[in-house]
């Protein structure tokens, strides 16, 4: 059994560079919501030296909030906005030699998109304009999967380690109890359900199915790092490997 597992890069923390050497896959922000060209670059560095795959993490237009501040964008915006985004770092890639993999949306865009059909359409319609080789990542069993797949794009359905879910599949709101997952041992239980038996009992006690083929690891909390060792350790004691391919 393998699975991939993945975090989120260039957004100003200082564990950037030992988180990389604990991951598959790393999604780099564009700028939206947080870092710049210089912190992209650096990541894109980072990822290549340690053989992480790299991907795109656009976001809202949402620096102050850090991309969690819902918006209603016309579809085109949207469009545009994510071309830019993606552009710019398979660019800042491809001039060190790289190339991007994949695609996550980031924060309050990842979230509506979910279980919006026309902005999950805008965001699969612009990665397919940069590269129609890009895997799209998105959460299991939304939109953005079915968009996605609907214009032809590899898919990554995606899990989250730390993360309260809904019984309607989505994940809980951060404003809302029960959306972060504090203690590391339930983290990682909730996890090995979900990579090895494909499901995730909800906030509400019912059991989701989920395609767990990305797990998704917070790397800006205070502990981020020593739970992605438990986590790896635990993938590692149930020959799970850990791969991006």
């Amino acid at each position: 059994m393998k699975i991939d597992l993945n975090a989120d890069l260039g957004e100003g923390c200082a564990s950037d560079q030992a988180l990389l050497q604990l991951v598959s896959s790393a999604n780099i922000a564009c700028g939206f919501h947080a870092g710049d060209a210089q912190t992209m670059l650096q990541s894109v560095r980072w990822a290549q030296a340690y053989g992480v795959a790299m991907g795109a993490h656009p976001a809202f237009p949402d620096r102050d909030n850090f991309g969690r501040s819902p918006m209603k964008l016309p579809p085109e915006t949207v469009y545009a906005q994510m071309i830019y985004q993606i552009g710019a770092l398979k660019s800042l890639a491809e001039s060190e030699g790289a190339r991007l993999v994949h695609v996550k949306p980031h924060g309050m865009l990842y979230n509506q998109a979910a279980t919006d059909p026309v902005l999950s359409d805008a965001i699969a319609r612009a990665i397919r304009a940069v590269d129609s080789q890009l895997i799209v990542v998105g959460l299991a069993n939304s939109e953005s999967i079915r968009a996605a797949a609907h214009y032809g794009l590899r898919t990554r359905e995606e899990v989250f380690a730390d993360r309260g879910y809904q019984s309607s599949g989505a994940l809980v709101p951060r404003s809302e109890p029960g959306a972060l997952i504090e203690d590391e041992h339930l983290a990682i239980s909730q996890t090995l359900t979900m990579v090895q038996q494909g499901k995730v009992k909800s906030i509400s006690g019912e059991w989701i199915v989920v395609n767990a083929q990305t797990v998704c690891l917070h790397g800006d909390g205070a502990h981020a790092l020593q739970f992605a060792q438990r986590l790896r350790d635990a993938f590692a004691d149930q020959q799970i490997r850990v791969t991006s391919n």
